[in-house]
C-alpha cells in the first residue's frame, strides 16, 4: 500500500481552558493549562497513521526546546519524521482557548512553519510512493502552491484543507483532487452561506464546477456532505457524542478519510469511518492526544 504524505504545519499548542471566552479588554481566570503537540499538518499525519496508513510528515520544527518534543510525538504515533527540517528559531506555536462547551479560539505564531520553501522540501517528498499529498494553509502559500503544481506534474493526487480559510485563484482549484473544509471555509471560497447539508451540497458543487474533483464539507453535528465532479452526492449523518474539545476534529476527519481512501474503501464507507474518528476526537481534550486509534474507530462503527 502506498503512503500518505503530509506537507504542513507542526505546532506546540498552549491550551487554556476557560468557563467562557473573555470579552475584549477582559481578564479571566483559566480552569487549566496544558502544552500539547499539534499543528494542522501534524494532526492530520497522526490521524492517518493511527487510522492504519503509512504516513510521512514533511515540514519544519525549530531549534527551541519544543522541536524534539514535537518530533517524538509524531514518531510515537508511527509517523515517519525523516522529512522534517530543523530550522533556527522557535517552533510553531498555537495559543488555544477552549470554553466549557468545547468550542475553541486559536491564535497562530508560525515560527518554523513559515520559514522554509519548496526547494528545501522537494526531495523529501516520496513522489513515486505517494497515494496523495495532504496540504493545509499553515505554511507559506508559495510553498503550498509549488507542492500542488509539482504533484499535478507527477500525477500525485492533492488533498487540500484551506484552513485558515483563504480563497485561492480559480486556476489553483483545478490542481486540487480532494478539498475537505468546514462551513466557514467553504463560505470564504464560494461566498455561499452554508447552514446545513443542502447548502453544503450546493456550495460544494460550485467548487466542483471550478475544477476540484471531490469536495467534502464537514458540518459538525449535521454530519458531512461529499460532492464529486462525477455528479455523486453523499450525506453522512454525524455520530451523537458529548463534545469536550473540538480542537482537532477536522484534522482527525481528514487524516482518517485519507487513510480509509488509501486502502480502497468506497466513498460512503470512508466517510463513515472518518466521521466516527472525528466524533471520538471531540470527546477528549487536546489535539493529537484526542485522536483515536483505528481499533477504537472500528469499535464505534460496529456499535452504531
Amino acid at each position: 500500500m502506498k503512503q500518505i504524505v503530509v506537507v504542513g504545519s507542526i505546532n506546540m499548542d498552549l491550551v487554556a481552558n476557560v468557563e467562557a471566552f473573555p470579552k475584549p479588554g477582559e481578564t479571566i481566570p483559566s480552569l487549566g493549562v496544558a502544552y500539547l503537540p499539534g499543528g494542522k499538518g501534524a494532526n492530520q499525519a497522526v490521524a492517518a497513521a493511527r487510522s492504519g496508513a503509512r504516513v510521512k510528515m514533511v515540514g519544519a520544527v525549530g531549534t527551541d526546546s519544543f522541536g524534539q518534543t514535537l518530533l517524538d510525538s509524531l514518531a510515537a504515533s508511527g509517523v515517519d519524521t525523516s522529512g522534517v527540517l530543523r530550522k533556527e528559531g522557535h517552533s510553531g506555536l498555537a495559543i488555544i482557548t477552549v470554553d466549557r462547551g468545547g468550542e475553541n479560539c486559536i491564535v497562530l505564531a508560525g515560527g518554523s512553519n513559515r520559514v522554509f520553501g519548496f526547494g528545501e522540501i522537494e526531495d523529501r517528498i516520496p513522489w513515486d510512493d505517494a497515494f496523495a499529498v495532504l496540504l493545509q494553509n499553515e505554511i507559506d502559500w508559495p510553498a503550498t502552491e509549488a507542492v500542488m503544481r509539482e504533484a499535478r506534474r507527477r500525477g500525485v493526487p492533492v488533498w487540500f484543507n484551506p484552513a485558515p480559510a483563504l480563497k485561492p485563484e480559480r486556476e489553483v482549484l483545478g490542481l486540487i483532487d480532494t478539498c475537505v473544509l468546514n462551513e466557514t471555509e467553504i463560505e470564504v471560497l464560494t461566498g455561499e452561506r452554508v447552514s446545513g447539508p443542502e447548502d453544503a451540497a450546493r456550495a460544494a458543487g460550485l467548487l466542483a464546477e471550478a475544477g476540484v474533483s471531490q469536495v467534502v464539507v464537514t458540518l459538525g453535528d449535521k454530519g458531512c456532505v461529499r460532492v464529486g465532479r462525477d455528479g455523486g452526492t453523499v450525506h453522512v449523518p454525524a455520530f451523537r457524542v458529548r463534545a469536550v474539545d473540538t480542537t482537532a476534529a477536522g484534522d482527525t476527519f481528514i487524516g482518517a478519510l485519507a487513510a480509509a481512501s488509501c486502502e480502497g474503501k468506497p466513498v460512503p464507507e470512508a466517510l463513515r469511518f472518518a466521521s466516527a474518528a472525528a466524533a471520538l476526537a471531540v470527546t477528549r481534550p487536546g489535539a493529537q492526544a484526542s485522536i483515536p486509534a483505528r481499533e477504537e474507530t472500528e469499535r464505534m462503527l460496529a456499535g452504531s
